[in-house]
């Protein structure tokens, strides 16, 4: 899990951020999952994923379905052989056809052959074990594509928080700005009274231009944060920026979370599926070894000329085959797929205690995650009390104005750390949820 990191303000302001005849649309929490399971792009790159799985099953009901042609062949020959064969096809020989002379040099035959052919498979083993196979790969597809969604809805909160994260560090900073320049113009007027030296004003007016600095690209994270919203729900975010409905609140909820990895999760449940698949196809290459049985018939019509139907005839069978061997191909195929099979098993372990790993540092994350919003939010009351006592004491003369510029400074800084505190820890609890649904 990363961590996001502290929001870096600096530059010069320009413009209001709300300029360029941006529309502000209100979105709530609500209206995310809906608009996220309808038009985000890699949900539909997983669905069509799975599509693909389903197809590569459905093409396995050629194993129980017949196979069947229809053609219509037309040929000119001199050839002996071919010609006595059209005529005797078409029922046209006559005793004629006997001569020898025109027996080894006929002359031009026509021959019309409109055939039906039928294959239907009767005993494929290997093929059976090979219809498990795609079954099992199509089911861990579907999980994987649930398990994307459940992500891709951690991503979606994750984004909205971050957005609401800007907005009130705005508004930190909005304040601060009101409060700088109120500074300031106490500073100005001591200034004038001659109570203060003119370094003292210009430490003012710095910090103040510091300030706004630091709004102007709190503004750009706003957009920054809204673009990439507008991206997860695959929007156009030109000449529009989103708002929050509700705003990130500055406390925390403690709820007790269970912290043990479940079989159950989609994603794990997909790489046992994917697991049963290789072993499936390893029991497919070990009946590759066993014989086949397939029936097949075709019903032949044949004349000179073109679709006729002078001359009418069947032939139905059924062929057992046996490859014996094939040159080391079977037993090479065998071996890779025993050799898929246990490294799909393995994968599968070592993703089993990669997550285990993962839930286990989660779940330390959160708990300190909450110790720092405890602390950031000490700080900043302590901080906040001291630029109260610093604030009264620069009025009476008391304080020298650098340390009330550093009594403002950490007062602000406390506060945004304290926003990051409570952004932290309401992300790491919603990770810690996703890693155990």
């Amino acid at each position: 899990m990363k961590k996001i990191s502290y929001i870096i303000f600096t530059g010069t302001i320009l413009s209001s951020f709300f300029g360029f005849s941006q529309d502000t649309l209100a979105i709530s929490k609500g209206e995310l999952s809906q608009k996220l399971s309808e038009k985000n792009l890699q949900i539909k790159i997983a669905e069509k994923t799975y599509q693909s799985a389903k197809a590569d099953y459905n093409q396995s009901n050629a194993l129980f379905l017949p196979n069947i042609n229809v053609s219509h062949t037309g040929i000119s020959t001199t050839n002996p052989l071919m010609a006595f064969g059209s005529k005797l096809n078409q029922e046209i020989l006559t005793m004629a056809d006997f001569n020898p002379a025109l027996l080894n040099d006929p002359a031009k035959t026509q021959n019309f052959a409109t055939k039906f052919e039928i294959q239907q498979p009767l005993i494929n083993v290997d093929g059976l074990f090979e219809r498990k196979a795609a079954k099992s790969k199509m089911e861990a597809f579907q999980l994987q594509t649930e398990r994307t969604k459940e992500y891709l809805e951690l991503e979606v909160s994750k984004a909205y928080m971050q957005l609401q994260l800007a907005y009130r560090a705005v508004k930190v900073l909005e304040k601060a700005n009101t409060t700088g320049k109120a500074n300031l113009k106490l500073v100005d007027n001591y200034f004038k009274q001659g109570m203060l030296q003119k370094t003292d004003l210009l430490n003012v007016q710095v910090r103040v231009n510091e300030i706004a600095n630091q709004l102007q690209y709190a503004k750009s994270n706003v957009q920054n944060a809204s673009d990439y919203l507008a991206f997860l729900l695959n929007e156009d975010s030109n000449g529009k920026i989103y708002k929050p409905s509700e705003e990130l609140d500055n406390a925390i909820v403690i709820e007790e979370i269970n912290t043990s990895l479940s079989d159950n999760r989609k994603d794990i449940q997909a790489m046992s599926k994917s697991s049963e698949a290789y072993a499936k196809m390893l029991k497919s290459s070990k009946m590759a070894f066993l014989p086949r049985l397939n029936a097949f018939g075709s019903y032949e019509l044949y004349d000179q000329n073109f679709l006729g139907t002078a001359a009418k005839g069947y032939l139905v069978g059924a062929q057992l085959s046996w490859n014996v061997f094939d040159g080391y191909k079977s037993i090479g195929k065998f071996q890779k797929a025993k050799a898929e099979s246990q490294k799909a098993d393995v994968e599968k372990d070592q993703y089993k205690k990669q997550s285990q790993l993962e839930l286990n540092k989660t779940n330390r994350q959160l708990k300190d995650a909450e110790n720092k919003v405890n602390l950031s939010k000490l700080a900043l009351e302590q901080s906040q009390e001291a630029y109260r006592i610093r604030q009264n004491r620069f009025t009476q003369g008391l304080e020298k104005t650098t340390d009330l510029l550093q009594s403002e400074t950490q007062m602000i800084q406390k506060e945004l750390e304290h926003l990051q505190s409570v952004f932290e820890y309401n992300f790491t609890k919603q990770y810690l949820q996703f890693l155990t649904r």
